[in-house]
Formats: structure tokens, C-alpha cells, sequence
């Protein structure tokens, strides 16, 4: 089948921005008055007291009747907090620390009946708790948990009252697949567990998916471990075709119902004819539906395979659209775009009027010229304040504020972010297209908050995009089991305009760094709290030195470093 040229995929996007007449329903047309749009996320209002977000998740999404009989879990979050985010109850703690202030007794029950009791203590993350699915009968519909605890304080006496909370959670246990796909979510990381997209077998393990949105040739001979195949789809035929050669070598599919997610019947009927493979990913839904200011709803339908969208605007009914998902995704994109006056439109940019393609997104601060990339024609000299000059922070700052959103409405176990990286320009908005070590610096941005999986927009692309992108997704498995494992909690610095993040497991350290000025960096491992006495390099873009007291990043170049400590 013909691929789509460039300007056709990108022209969807355009298209739809002319036909809402706003974005992110801001007016954006010279000719259009400025009027708030509303709809931004509810900041949670300071406790002047501490308070108990007490919360329960089962550990996988979903068992499988295959699974009873191996151990399950429930993760129990334990979060004392001076917000009130939502679950959260006032707790009185004693004096002194909150390690010794005292313990939750937490009871797992189902249809009234125990599955684990055990102690717990405050500010826990993901504490599992495990338990049997032997007595639990596989369905189709998922069951609740009733998750109660009672804090048991250090110095509670016989006549205090009892502190209880409770929390509920959906356990799903189907029956074995016998002409569907299951792609299982687990909660304790966020990761999505696959087997083999052969269809051949083997068992459950995690994958960090890496992949284009794209029509389908192209990518068959690549390290790529999935494709996002944009519609529409006109030659079934020869899509069924490409389905099975991508199931031949192992690639997996996100399914994109973007035209249709509104429409229950052709949403049914899709499902229907894809759910049977096995190298079936997710389904995607809405395309940025809180641009085009889509029905709030309309993201929200229940189906076996995990679902995923991407939001475009940085803060438009962001939890609305966000209910009906597993996986959420941010796209900024800042390379080539001035990204406080429309290219497109004639406009300014603010937080209430224009469209600058980049939602939002900040300008480097005035006079960090080490942020300029040699191709921008902006300014010569000292940068200005306002400049228009995108920052690959806005990246980062999108990333963190959906984390940080998930934690304030209690999804943060149920739901992962993924980032969408640019992968285009020279159109529209967007006066260029990223050099490939420009679209490494954008994916390391978002996974060093977070992000769990990599989709850049768009292919066709320049073909040195394609080889940073293989490259990068080649690597991966080098270091994802350190940002999938469960006990290896992430660490984050900024050092200059390097931006890092370390995963600690044992006696091993990942250092995942990126460096987003044009300039050359130095950073010395202690000041990422390391020795750096044993080093190795897992992976390298751009140009990369490695010192017994430091390393140094070359211009927007980056690196992954596993170190042993002493």
C-alpha cells in the first residue's frame, strides 16, 4: 500500500484545528476576541493538617484463569500528605517521626470475605500484599476489592479512638483467551506485560514500547517494537497483509480508532476483527480530543486491551479525558516552532488565546544562549526574554505535571504516561525537523520523568531519524529492567542543562542523562551521588567521554551509564 506523504499526515492535524475554530478551546484566529477557556485541572487545596491517602490496586491487570494457582497481590499506597488530593482524610500522628509514629492494619476483603490482612506502614508505595485466586471464579467483569485499614499509633492507649480508612480497587480475573489478545498492565510499575507477538508463545514479560506512528512499510527490518498505523485503512486487504508480516517478525500494533471512537458500533466491529492477534498492543482512541474539545465521555469504553490516547493541550479538561484510559501521552513539540507567536496564524500565544503548535510551552530563559541550537535564525546574540525559542523542558514539565495529576486524582497505579517525541517539520508551524540526536534528547526527556513508552509523530521522517530511533529502541533492553524494577526507585537531578535520572537496584545505579544545551557539559558522578569507581557505557548519541570522576556529554548528545558502587 502507497504510504502517506508527510503533508497528508500532518494536514489531519491542521484540518482539524481549522474545523474546531478553537484549540484547546482557546480562540486562536486574529479575527476572534480572547475569552478564557477554562476547564484546568483542580489544584488540590493545602491541609494545614496531615492527611492519610490510603489506596489499593491489584498488583496485575488482568489475571488470567491461567494465573490461579501462582501468587496474585494487592498494592497498598499509604501516602501522608498536607494536600487535600482526592481520597485523602485528616490522621493524627504522634510526636516525633513518621517512621515511628505507627502502623495501618489493612484487610483485603471480596464479597465480604478476607484475602490478606497484615501490617503496613504509613507512606508506603506499593506495599504488596499477597493473596490466593483459587476461590475466585474467572469473569468477564471485574470484581471489587474492599481494602480497609485502621491505623494502629505508637501511642494509642485502650480508650483512643480508632482511625479507620477504606479504599476499593477493580480485580479483574478472566477466563482464558480463546480468540482474544491479552496485554496485561503491571500496577507496580506501570509497565505493559506482552508475549511474544509471533503468537508463537512464551510467557508474560515487559515491554517498552518504541515505535513510529505511520502508515506500515518501512519498518519491518528495524529494531522498531511497534507501529502505530494511522488510518484510514482503505485497502483491507492488503492491511490484513501487513498485520501478518508484522505478527512473522514480532512487531506489535497500537490499533487507531481516532475517526471512530465515538462510534459504538464501528468501534465494536473493529474490535471484533482485530482482538484475535497476537501482537495486538493497545487500542488508541482519541487523538487529541481536548484540542478539538471532543465530547468528554467519548475516551471512555472497557475492553481487554489496554487503551491509550494523547492529549495536545497542557491543561484543558485534562481529567475528563483522561478517565477512560490506561495509557495517557503528552506530544510538545518545541524544535523549530516559536512557540509564543502562531507561524500559522499570526498571533501571540498565551495562556487564554492563540495556537502556536506547542500548547503552553515556555521560551528557554533570556540570555541561555547554551540552549540555542545552531539551526535557529531567531537572534544572533544574547536571547531575549520571550524569545519563542522552544525549551526541551517543556517536555519534562509535561511529563511530571500528568504524573503529578494521576497522584492527585488516585490513578497513578492504574494508569501510565507515555511521550510522543517530534519527529517532523519543515511545515506548518515547525520550520525544521530534529536532528536524530534532537529526537533522543526529547525521549530521554519524558522517560526521565516517567514515561513509559516512546511514539513519535510522524513517519515519513529523514532517515537519520529512523537510525537514532532503532539505535535508541536497540538499547533498551540493556536498562529497562532497572525503570521496570519494582524496588529500583528513580532519582532525578539537573545539573547545568544536563537532565538525569538514576535507578537504583542493589549495588548497580542506571544513569539515563541527555544534555539539552548546544554546548558541551561536564558532571561529575558525586554530583549524582555517585562514585563512578566501575562504569559501563549501555548506550551513547552523539558524543560521549566517560572520566573516573565524571563524564561529558557533547552538544545535545546522550547516554546511559550502568555504574557498580564500592
Amino acid at each position: 500500500m502507497p504510504r502517506l506523504t508527510f503533508a497528508v499526515l500532518t494536514g489531519i492535524q491542521l484540518l482539524a484545528r481549522v474545523s474546531a475554530q478553537t484549540w484547546c478551546n482557546k480562540h486562536y484566529m486574529a479575527n476572534q476576541s480572547v475569552v478564557p477557556p477554562g476547564g484546568e485541572f483542580t489544584i488540590p487545596a493545602v491541609s494545614d493538617i496531615p492527611l492519610l491517602a490510603f489506596r489499593c490496586a491489584a498488583a496485575i491487570k488482568p489475571y488470567l484463569e491461567e494465573d490461579v494457582g501462582t501468587p496474585a497481590g494487592v498494592l497498598i499506597d499509604s501516602p501522608v500528605v498536607y494536600s487535600e488530593i482526592v481520597g485523602a482524610q485528616p490522621i493524627g500522628l504522634p510526636a516525633g517521626p513518621l517512621s515511628s509514629a505507627g502502623q495501618l492494619d489493612v484487610t483485603v476483603s471480596l464479597n465480604g470475605k478476607t484475602l490478606v490482612n497484615a501490617l503496613v506502614p504509613l507512606n508506603a508505595s506499593a506495599y504488596e500484599l499477597p493473596f490466593s485466586l483459587d476461590r475466585i471464579t474467572p469473569q468477564m467483569t471485574p470484581y471489587n476489592l474492599s481494602c480497609g485499614a485502621t491505623f494502629l499509633a505508637s501511642n494509642a492507649t485502650s480508650s483512643s479512638s480508632p482511625q479507620s480508612y477504606n479504599a476499593s480497587a477493580a480485580l479483574s480475573v478472566l477466563p482464558n483467551p480463546t480468540n482474544s489478545s491479552v496485554t496485561k498492565m503491571d500496577l507496580r510499575t506501570g509497565a505493559l506485560l506482552v508475549k511474544p507477538a509471533t503468537g508463537l508463545g512464551g510467557e508474560y514479560e515487559p515491554i517498552f514500547p518504541v515505535g513510529f506512528y505511520t502508515t506500515f512499510d518501512g519498518y519491518l527490518s528495524t529494531n522498531i517494537s511497534v507501529i502505530h498505523i494511522v488510518p484510514t485503512f482503505d485497502n483491507m486487504t492488503a492491511f490484513e497483509m501487513v498485520l501478518d508480516r508484522m505478527q512473522e517478525v514480532g512487531m506489535y500494533l497500537m490499533y487507531d480508532m481516532r475517526f471512530t471512537y465515538m462510534n459504538n458500533t464501528s468501534v465494536m466491529e473493529q474490535v471484533n476483527s482485530i482482538k484475535y492477534r497476537p501482537n495486538l498492543l493497545l487500542w488508541y482512541t482519541g487523538d487529541e480530543p481536548d484540542g478539538t474539545s471532543d465530547p468528554l465521555n467519548a475516551t471512555t469504553w472497557m475492553v481487554t486491551i489496554p487503551v491509550s490516547l494523547v492529549l495536545n493541550c497542557q491543561d484543558y479538561e485534562w481529567a475528563s479525558y483522561t478517565a477512560g484510559t490506561d495509557i495517557v501521552m503528552q506530544d510538545v513539540y518545541m524544535i523549530g516552532n516559536n512557540v509564543t507567536w502562531s507561524n500559522e496564524w499570526n498571533t501571540t500565544c498565551t495562556p487564554d488565546y492563540g495556537d502556536c503548535g506547542c500548547d503552553n510551552c515556555f521560551s528557554i530563559p533570556a540570555g541561555n544562549s547554551a540552549a540555542v541550537s545552531p539551526n535557529s535564525t531567531y537572534y544572533d546574540s544574547v536571547v531575549p526574554a520571550n524569545s519563542g525559542i522552544g525549551s526541551y523542558f517543556d517536555i519534562s514539565d509535561r511529563v511530571s505535571s500528568f504524573q503529578n495529576r494521576l497522584e492527585v486524582m488516585g490513578w497513578e497505579r492504574t494508569k501510565a504516561v507515555w511521550t510522543v517525541p517530534q519527529a517532523f517539520g519543515s511545515a506548518q508551524y515547525w520550520t525544521r525537523t530534529p536532528t536524530g540526536e534532537e529526537w533522543v534528547v526529547q525521549s530521554i526527556m519524558g522517560i526521565n520523568q516517567g514515561a513509559l513508552g516512546v511514539v513519535p509523530w510522524v513517519d515519513p521522517n529523514p532517515e537519520y531519524i529512523k537510525v537514532a530511533a532503532s539505535a535508541f529502541a536497540l538499547s533498551l533492553p540493556k536498562f529497562t529492567s532497572y525503570i521496570f524494577g519494582a524496588t529500583s526507585p528513580r532519582s532525578n537531578y539537573l545539573v547545568g542543562g544536563v537532565d538525569i535520572a538514576t535507578w537504583a537496584a542493589g549495588f548497580e545505579t542506571l544513569v539515563l542523562a541527555t544534555n539539552t544545551d548546544y554546548v558541551t557539559s561536564n558532571v561529575t558522578w558525586t554530583d549524582i551521588g555517585l562514585s563512578g569507581a566501575g562504569v559501563e557505557v549501555v548506550y551513547m548519541s552523539g558524543s560521549v567521554n566517560t572520566t573516573g570522576n565524571s563524564f561529558t556529554l557533547g552538544s545535545v548528545a546522550s547516554a546511559a551509564f550502568v555504574v557498580i558502587s564500592t
